[in-house]
This record gives C-alpha cells, structure tokens and sequence, in this order.
C-alpha cells in the first residue's frame, strides 16, 4: 500500500527533489498535499503532474489565480489557503510523510503541526530547530514522531551513526560539518564588499534557492547548520567541527572514541538524502548515479576562515550563549539577507547586521512557540531599524 505523502514547500529545491524521487516510484508514494508561496503556476504543473488531493499558497490573491489555473488544466486538485490550512494538511490523519521543506522562520508552525502529530517527518527546514530546538525536540518525544533529517549533512551523520541511531552518545567524540566555501572561498572582506546578488547565489556545486545560497556564501548556512546538529544529535558547540571541502563529495564526518572515524561520500545532489529518509530503514534508487571514485580528483580540507567569514563564528557564539540566541539569530539573518537580495545593503553588511543585533539583545529562556515567535519578531524590528541606520 502506498504512503500518503504531503511536502511544505514543493516548488522550491527540496520540493522539486523530492517530486522526482516520488516519481521513481509511484507504487509505494502518492502525493496528498503540496504547497507554495507564491510560485502558483509551477505548482498547477506539479498538481496537473501528481494530482495530490489538496494544494495549499499563503495569500488568497494566489489562491484564486491557482484555482483559474488548475481549471484550464481539468485538475481536481482542491486549493487551500493561508497558515491554518497549511498546517491542516501537515497534519491530516491520512498521511503518512510529511517533507519539510519550506525555508525559513515561516516553516516552523507547520513542521511543529506534522511533529506533533506523530509523523515521519523528513527535515530539511533546519530554522526549526535553530528557532525552537528544545522545544521542537521534547515536541518529537511526545509524540513519538520519526524525525529524519534530509540536509545532506545531517543525513551523512545519520547514515554513519552505530546503528542508525536518532541522537549520539557517549562513543561520539566529534561530529565534522564539511562546507562547500561558497563561490567566495579564499576572498578577502574587501573583495566581497560590493559583490552582487546574482554573484552571492552562483554556488559551484550545489542547485538552491536564493536565500540558501547567500548564506552558504557567508558561511551561515554552516552556522546554522552546526546549531541543527548541535539539537539533532544533541551534540554541544565545542564537540561540532567545520571543514572547508570543496568538492562536495564528503558530506560528514563522524568520530568515535576508540579512533575510528565513519565518512559519508556521495556527489552532491539532494535526491540521495531525500530517497533515503524516504524509504528508511529501507533503501530505494534516488535517479542519482553511484559515486564513481576513479575520477573524483584530491578531496581537500581547510579550517574556515573566520575572519573573512564571521558569520560562522557568530553562529557559534549564539548557541553557546543559550536562551533564545539563536532565535535572535535567524530573525537578523533573515532579515539582512532579504535586505541584501533587494540591493539595500552591501554583502559583508550581513554579518555586521547579525552581529549587531545580537550584541543589543537581552537574551532570554523560551518555553513555549509563542515566546519563540515574539522573540522572533523583536530581532526583526531590532534588526530592520540596524539596516536604515546602516544606509543612510
């Protein structure tokens, strides 16, 4: 019997991934829901394409362009509208899979809905656990949800845990996060000050969206990436290592106390993790091709550069600093990078932005999601007002 399957975010990168493994195997996945933003006409192809029950956009402008489109198709897709339905459909007692895969803050009530309903929940919107990750993991706990991650790193850790284990203990030394460097490595802060956009998303290896890959250029992809470990596998800052590897082959290291050392490889493309966390602890093809090794040239290692590269050291200190930090965090990041994707600030603006914003807040404990999105929502202003005060 096929699994019922509802993936957040199916217009973006991890959603279109996601389609095409689903597609390799249509006997054992049916789609049930997918949802977009914005992106309506290539989500009316996706439903002409799966015919999933619902299809969800957040603004009822969308809605109804959607509902026009999917009719001159003859599409009996069924479209929804706004944060209600959208956790509606992460939640519906007939799916079986939920992806997460919308990017940013705004994935995090519709991941908490599929979470705290029970479901195989496959992660790739790693804000929520940088937001929320005490409370998004003793939300797994309760109700017994299969949490699996789906970035590549995570999902390498996984893999190469002593029997597939969901957390590390105490034979678990060091996890190692490779970084890819961006399109930046080896720059100078002087020579990244007036890139442009078009330039900051150029990644060398890997396909993604325009957020995603302004933060790989200024390494806080890895930041927060090191945060997501750090309350995945419940690993502490000082015990999670990056690695500058550009190549994109080694996608995590794991270190055991007894010297041994697990290393994931594979070419970098999303659909391997996606099949996995799919079809666990079962395997299943991804459309990926095996690694061919005879022609894979020197893997190489560096430490980051912190001082051309800050924000990953920011990231760090926010986790460490404890609190809703790395909440903060995430609301500054977002923010100064949208500023930067529209031309109001410079690239290594970024960094300063995050840094700022931090060092003028109060960092406070979170117990519920409430406080989480209130703390939130402080960063933002406190960080908007940053960004005029820097372009004057």
């Amino acid at each position: 019997m096929s699994q019922q399957v509802t993936i957040l975010g199916s217009t973006g990168s991890i959603g279109v991934s996601s389609l095409d493994v689903i597609s390799r195997h249509p006997e054992d996945f049916k789609i049930f829901a997918l949802t977009a933003n914005v992106a309506y006409q290539t989500l009316a192809d996706q439903c002409a394409k799966y015919n999933p029950s619902y299809a969800v956009v957040m603004k009822q402008n969308i809605a109804q362009k959607l509902t026009s489109v999917l009719r001159s198709k003859g599409c009996n897709t069924q479209v929804l509208c706004g944060a209600e339905d959208l956790n509606l459909v992460a939640q519906e007692s007939t799916v079986d899979i939920v992806i997460a895969g919308i990017v940013g803050s705004i994935g995090l009530r519709s991941t908490m809905a599929a979470v705290e309903s029970g479901k195989k929940v496959l992660l790739a919107n790693k804000e929520s656990l940088v937001m929320a990750g005490r409370l998004f993991k003793q939300a797994v706990l309760r109700s017994g949800c299969t949490l699996l991650p789906i970035d590549s790193e995570h999902n390498a850790i996984f893999q190469c845990l002593s029997d597939n284990r969901q957390s590390v203990n105490e034979t678990i030394t060091k996890l190692t996060l490779p970084a890819s460097g961006g399109p930046f490595r080896g720059w100078q802060a002087k020579q990244m000050r007036d890139v442009t956009p078009d330039e900051a998303c150029a990644h060398p290896n890997w396909k993604m969206g325009r957020k995603i890959s302004v933060d790989s250029a200024t390494l806080m992809n890895k930041g927060l990436e090191v945060i997501e470990a750090s309350f995945l596998f419940e690993m502490p800052a000082d015990s999670i290592e990056v690695l500058i590897h550009p190549q994109s082959i080694v996608h995590a290291f794991v270190h055991y106390t007894d010297g041994s050392t697990l290393a994931h490889l594979g070419v970098p493309d999303m659909r391997v993790p996606i099949a996995h966390a799919l079809a666990w602890p079962k395997r299943i093809k991804s459309g990926v091709k095996t690694l061919d090794l005879s022609v894979v040239s020197d893997l190489e290692f560096s430490l980051p550069d912190h001082k051309n590269f800050p924000c990953l050291q920011t990231a760090y200190d926010a986790l460490t600093s404890g609190g809703d930090a790395t909440t903060i965090l995430n609301a500054a990041n977002e923010t100064a990078v949208d500023a930067f994707l529209n031309s109001r600030i410079k690239f290594t603006q970024i960094s300063e932005i995050v840094r700022d914003t931090l060092t003028n807040s109060i960092f406070s404990p979170i117990d519920t999601i409430e406080e989480v999105e209130e703390s939130d929502a402080r960063a933002r202003i406190l960080s908007s007002k940053l960004i005029k005060a820097a372009v004057k």
